[in-house]
């Protein structure tokens, strides 16, 4: 009886911790986008949008993502694929607090903070340019 209490409550803490992980990410829509530099401030001042996909190699999640992102990131030039594993900087200045997280930036604040992995058709309806 006590292992069971004790697997509940390891469950449940799993859980409110995940949920306010992504709680936290969502309440970043809004805020001012941060301070970037290279090709990712070259797009935000050119384009004035972008779309940001934080992932690693070894996450489970990011696998259906990724090939998306290949395809956008080649025919689109604010679609940006960041492995945090060789750029955390860029991941730590948005909060990202795990993979995979898609951010688009517009005019300068972030619009949206999506934790997860995402079907094709939210990802195409966040496209800068569209």
């Amino acid at each position: 009886m006590n292992l069971l209490i004790g697997v509940l409550i390891a469950i449940g803490f799993f859980f409110v911790l995940q949920y306010g992980m992504v709680l936290k990410m969502r309440m970043k829509k809004g805020k001012p986008a941060p301070e970037l530099s290279g090709k990712y401030d070259r797009a935000l001042k050119n384009g004035g949008a972008a779309l940001f996909y934080f992932y690693s190699d070894g996450c489970g999640a990011c696998k259906p993502m990724t090939p998306l992102f290949d395809e956008f990131s080649s025919t689109r030039k604010n679609v940006f694929k960041v492995n945090i594993s060789n750029d955390m900087a860029t991941a730590r200045k948005f909060g990202v607090m795990g993979t995979p997280s898609t951010v688009l930036v517009r005019d300068g604040k972030i619009a949206e903070f999506l934790v997860g992995p995402q079907p094709r058709e939210r990802i195409e309806a966040l496209l800068p340019g569209r």
